[in-house]
């Protein structure tokens, strides 16, 4: 389960970067106030941390679900 979780993030990271936009930074857009007041970083960083609670949370919630898998026992 740990393994594909790893190569699904893996897989959308390498995903994600394909479509990132260059920025051309010899020239400032008046609608690009999110990223020339630093805002943007703040914003990612947000986003990353519940992006990794929810997978910390998930791969607990995996866990013990296998150890009531294992407690519990097989009617076969």
């Amino acid at each position: 389960m740990l393994r594909k979780l790893a190569l699904l993030l893996s897989f959308y990271f390498i995903a994600a970067g394909s479509y990132a936009q260059q920025m051309d930074l010899s020239k400032e857009e008046p609608t690009d106030f999110m990223n020339g007041s630093g805002k943007i970083f703040v914003v990612m960083a947000v986003a990353v941390v519940i992006v990794l609670g929810l997978f910390i949370y998930i791969i607990n919630l995996d866990r013990k679900i296998s150890k009531l898998e294992k407690e519990r026992p097989s009617k076969s």
